[in-house]
């Protein structure tokens, strides 16, 4: 586990620091928002709203650390005053989104990321970014440790969202090396909790969803391909503990608890009571058939580990797209 060797430039940080959030209105990015301002920071939140929504952070209206731009990070970012963190955010994250908006997906991964490096970069400020485990593509290695290199479909249909984030994180280890930013690189594993969005192609919305109206929960495949789902709250603890660390290369953030799809669905069957069966359909393209964190660096550099158990976690959501429904 190499740490860098790079000379890194920081500079002190304020009782109350100012922190810019990219994609602040999606799901992370709005749980992301809620736990800076209870650690104390003021925090910019900047989005196009694209795929987030204005409803996620309705409720920090009048808060007078808060603040909303809609803007479209692929472009330009322009933010007055001092800025002592960037959390880069932004990007269509479901499989529905980045296939339907592939061209976006692709900018905001490279200028959107360029951009957001360059904010950090102008400010002085610490950057981290929010990487994915697709970056691992469909692994041979299980489970997956940061050295993994992946092994990706670079001209697939999901090679968008993938290389994307590919090039993102090259991008900000260049800035890091190059400039002696202070960077740091998350890789988030399947995560789940309120405030997705009931249709954005992603298993657990997919699944409540289709219970809570009685509907078929549709397996794509045979249902032996394996997710490891981590609550939300567990997420953005990790990533702001790695936020405040001095470790540059990327961290796995998720839980290790692994199960089938075909187990998931027979859990969310369990626990809504719906009549919904399973059915079974074509597994899609390039679709990774394992996916399960090694969170040791996790474990050893920030002393984090998942703590909501997932009978817990999911009851909570569920509860939320109850409401939703």
């Amino acid at each position: 586990m190499a740490r860098s060797t790079v000379a890194v430039s920081t500079k002190p940080k304020p009782a109350v620091p100012t922190t810019v959030v990219t994609g602040g209105a999606g799901f992370l990015g709005s749980h992301l928002t809620e736990r800076l301002l209870a650690e104390g920071h003021k925090v910019i939140g900047v989005d196009n709203l694209i795929t987030g929504s204005t409803r996620n952070i309705e409720h920090l209206a009048g808060n007078d650390r808060y603040r909303f731009i809609r803007a479209n990070v692929s472009e330009y970012i322009f933010i007055p005053g001092d800025v002592d963190y960037v959390f880069h955010f932004a990007s269509p994250a479901s499989p529905i989104d980045y296939l339907e908006l592939p061209i976006p997906t692709l900018k905001v991964g490279a200028l959107g990321t360029h951009n957001a490096l360059g904010l950090a970069k102008d400010k002085g400020a610490t950057f981290l970014l929010a990487s994915t485990s697709e970056c691992y593509g469909d692994p041979l290695v299980h489970p997956q440790k940061e050295d993994y290199w992946g092994n990706v479909n670079p001209i697939g249909p999901r090679g968008v969202y993938d290389e994307a984030k590919r090039f993102a994180e090259a991008m900000t280890m260049a800035y890091h090396r190059f400039h002696g930013m202070d960077t740091k690189i998350v890789r988030i594993f399947n995560t789940y909790g309120p405030r997705m969005r009931l249709r954005d192609g992603r298993v657990v919305p997919a699944f409540i969803g289709q219970a809570l109206t009685n509907q078929p929960l549709t397996i794509f495949g045979d249902g032996t391909q394996t997710r490891s789902f981590c609550y939300v709250s567990d997420l953005i603890d990790g990533i702001f503990r790695l936020s405040q660390s001095d470790f540059h290369e990327p961290v796995n953030i998720g839980n290790p608890r692994e199960m089938t799809i075909k187990q998931f669905g027979e859990e969310i069957i369990r626990i809504t009571g719906t009549p919904s069966q399973l059915e079974f359909k074509p597994l899609p393209e390039d679709d990774p058939k394992v996916r399960q964190p090694d969170i040791t660096r996790a474990r050893t550099l920030l002393g984090w580990e998942p703590k909501v158990d997932f009978d817990e976690g999911i009851r909570k959501t569920i509860e939320y797209f109850r409401g939703q429904i």
